[in-house]
């Protein structure tokens, strides 16, 4: 795999790629703290906003389906760029629409590209990596790759907040991101792509994403799969609840003031990978288990003492352990996927860690209906500490076993 003149070295290209990741995953959470002026605007409810937020997770599913493993065939970098311009093309209906069909159309769009984008860009920057510095840990572009990912569903609601302040609320963030998406689209063409030539020339006939594993690691693979469906469950189950529990419990109604929160939340699953990077995976398991469990325990007492403090503080904990389960399956996946499948691999993870992260948003929606937030807040906390970490102990020792048995790609 030769690099062309017009392509970048590929630690440059590692590292745009990384900032493509974190940008593009931004623009998934930038309209948090804005659906409270969509409710206002359209008339709808907590329900109908549980319904948007599905819409992108079930857009990300059919991405992943769909396009999750064409890269494998045509090339990491033509597949970016294509989930960029889709991104692209969501931001510019967000800036000219705001009925609810179109922000449902417009999530669904949003997730087809994150779903296209996300397996893909994490498959290209372990491979950048191992280009750029092969004799080097593979472990920097794992935690990368995860970094970047988490780190954009972070900063998307703060980000949306300051830029609401400047302008429009409803279509300044989004032509910001117009701009910003177009740019990211053209650095993205510089990259060095990693997939070989030979491969990319081979005759390959489309068919949409089959979700399988080799038997040989099926059980491995399993483990991490249903690590990464719990984690991002509790991150859909914290997503979910916290405008409505600012809004109706605190009083917090200030859109720079619910993106910060939102933020200060989802930065939890950041520190805690970087923290603890280079633990073994058993660790990693084992410690985000028990940041889960006591992270949403402490989430529900915020619930029930109406204390921001206290909500802030479970719910970080709660997304640290969601990052350390989440990073221990990409790496367990990335260690068995062969090259030629990892971007084919990896998106049978997020397929499922996005079924995690859509079936309870919906769920929590249609309790909104009947109940109010603090004891739904407090129901689901209670099954999540139970069940979360139940699952991933039974996951320890199959994850451990990969550890040993398959060698870091």
């Amino acid at each position: 795999m030769t690099r062309t003149a017009r392509d970048a070295p590929a630690g440059v290209g590692f590292w745009i790629v990384a900032a493509a990741f974190l940008l593009t995953m931004s623009f998934m959470t930038l309209p948090t703290p804005l659906y409270g002026l969509y409710e206002e605007r359209n008339g709808f409810g907590p329900f109908t906003v549980t319904v948007v937020f599905a819409a992108y997770g079930v857009g990300v599913l059919l991405g992943l389906l769909l396009a999750g493993h064409v890269a494998d065939h045509v090339g990491r970098r033509r597949v970016l760029v294509w989930a960029v311009a889709l991104e692209v093309a969501g931001a510019i209906g967000f800036a000219l629409l705001a009925d609810t069909g179109s922000l449902i159309v417009l999530r669904l769009l949003t997730g087809l590209g994150v779903g296209g984008f996300s397996a893909t860009a994490t498959a290209y920057l372990v491979e950048l990596h191992a280009r750029w510095r092969p004799d080097a840990d593979p472990v920097l572009g794992r935690t990368v790759a995860n970094v970047a990912n988490l780190g954009g569903l972070a900063v998307g609601p703060l980000v949306a907040g300051l830029l609401s302040e400047l302008g429009e609320p409803l279509r300044t963030p989004y032509a910001v991101y117009v701009a910003v998406l177009v740019t990211v689209a053209v650095a993205l063409a510089r990259v060095p792509e990693t997939v070989p030539e030979d491969v990319r020339a081979t005759p390959w006939r489309y068919r949409p994403q089959r979700v399988s594993v080799d038997p040989g690691v099926r059980s491995a693979f399993v483990g991490a799969a249903s690590a990464a469906l719990a984690g991002f469950a509790v991150l859909g189950f914290i997503t979910a609840l916290t405008g409505s529990f600012l809004a109706t419990e605190v009083g917090v109604h200030d859109r720079v003031a619910v993106g910060a929160v939102v933020t200060g939340v989802l930065t939890g699953g950041i520190l805690s990978q970087v923290a603890l990077a280079r633990t073994s995976r058993h660790t990693q398991l084992v410690a985000g288990a028990a940041l889960v469990a006591v992270g949403v325990l402490v989430v529900a007492l915020g619930g029930l003492t109406a204390s921001l403090a206290v909500f802030v503080v479970g719910g970080a904990l709660a997304a640290g352990g969601n990052g350390l389960v989440f990073a221990t399956s990409v790496a367990t996946v990335s260690a068995l996927a062969a090259p030629e499948r990892r971007s084919a691999t990896l998106a049978a993870l997020f397929l499922a860690a996005y079924v995690g992260i859509t079936v309870p948003v919906v769920a929590i929606g249609a309790l909104l209906l009947v109940a109010d937030v603090v004891p739904v807040m407090v129901g689901f906390s209670l099954v999540v500490a139970v069940v979360v970490p139940a699952g991933i102990a039974v996951l320890v020792r199959q994850t451990s076993a990969a550890e040993v048995t398959t060698p870091a790609p």
